[in-house]
C-alpha cells in the first residue's frame, strides 16, 4: 500500500511500554509504538504470540497490567484511555471507534435484521428518524456488497462473508477514524477472503480510517497494512515497513514467517 498522507504530524493513538500478565502468563510485554491518521499496521504473528492481547488492551476490553495507551481525541487532546471514565470509554466505542471481529456472530445481534444491526450503532448516537435510519443503512448495505432487498433478513441466513461485511457496515456507519479488526479473514474461504480483503482496502483508503489490524496471514498484511509489528511469545521481534519487513526480513523469526517454514 502507498503510504497515507498524514493530516498533521500527530499520531492518533499511542502505546508506551504496553505490558500483560495472565498470573505468570506473558500475555505481551513492553510494547511501543505510534499509529498515525489514515494508517493500517497489521500486528503479526503465531498463535500464541501475544497479538490479540495487545489488539484487546489497545481497545480497552483489557486492561494493561503496565504501560500507557493514549489516543487523540476530536479536540486534538491526548488522552490515556484508562484514564477515561466508563461512559467516555463507551461514547468512543459507539462513535470514534470500530471493532471487527473474526467471528462475525460476536460483532452482530443475530436475531434482527440486517437493517436494525446497522441501524443500532446510528441510534446509539443519537439518530431517531425512522425512514433516514433505514436509508442509511440501506446505502451502507449497498457500499458492503450486500442485496439491498435483504435489509430486513436476518443474519442467521447470511454466509459467513455476508456476515462479516454486514459486520463491517454495523462498524462504519457512524464514521470512526480507527478501527480494530482481529482475524478479519478467518475462517473463510479463499475466494470469499480475496473479495472481503478488496473491499476492506477499498473502504479504509476511501475513508480515510486508521486500522489495527491482527492476522496470521502475511498476505492480509501485505495487501492492508502501512507497518507491521512481528510478535513471538508475548514480545516484539521485528517493526517497519510492511514491504520492507516482508521483502527484506531482519529477526530469523520473521524470515522464517515469510519463508513459511514456521507454520502459523
Amino acid at each position: 500500500m502507498n503510504l497515507p498522507v498524514f493530516d498533521d504530524g500527530a499520531p492518533l493513538l499511542r502505546a508506551s511500554g504496553v505490558t500483560r500478565y495472565y498470573g505468570t502468563r506473558i500475555g505481551c510485554t513492553d510494547v511501543s509504538f505510534e499509529l498515525w491518521p489514515g494508517e493500517v499496521l497489521a500486528v503479526v504473528g503465531e498463535s500464541g504470540s501475544g497479538k490479540t492481547t495487545l489488539l484487546n488492551c489497545l481497545s480497552t476490553r483489557l486492561v494493561p497490567t503496565s504501560g500507557v495507551v493514549e489516543y487523540r481525541m476530536r479536540d486534538g487532546a491526548m488522552r490515556d484511555l484508562f484514564q477515561l471514565n466508563e461512559a467516555e470509554r463507551r461514547l468512543l466505542m459507539r462513535t470514534d471507534w470500530g471493532f471487527v471481529h473474526q467471528n462475525p456472530a460476536d460483532g452482530l445481534r443475530m436475531t434482527v435484521s440486517a437493517g436494525a444491526n446497522v441501524g443500532e450503532r446510528l441510534m446509539a448516537v443519537g439518530a431517531r428518524n425512522y425512514g433516514a435510519i433505514r436509508g442509511e443503512a440501506e446505502s451502507w448495505l449497498d457500499k458492503v456488497e450486500i442485496d439491498t432487498g435483504r435489509i430486513d433478513d436476518d443474519p442467521r441466513g447470511f454466509s459467513g462473508g455476508m456476515r462479516q461485511r454486514l459486520q463491517i457496515a454495523r462498524n462504519l456507519v457512524t464514521g470512526p477514524r480507527l478501527i480494530f479488526m482481529d482475524e478479519p479473514t478467518g475462517g473463510l474461504d479463499v475466494s470469499v477472503q480475496a473479495r472481503l480483503l478488496d473491499l476492506l482496502r477499498q473502504l479504509v483508503g476511501e475513508f480515510g480510517l486508521s486500522a489495527v489490524v491482527v492476522t496470521h496471514d502475511l498476505a492480509v498484511a501485505r495487501l492492508l497494512s502501512h507497518r507491521m509489528i512481528v510478535m513471538r511469545g508475548g514480545n516484539v521481534i521485528e517493526t517497519g515497513l510492511t514491504d520492507q519487513v516482508l521483502d527484506d526480513p531482519r529477526a530469523p523469526y520473521t524470515q522464517l514467517l515469510v519463508s513459511s517454514i514456521l507454520q502459523v
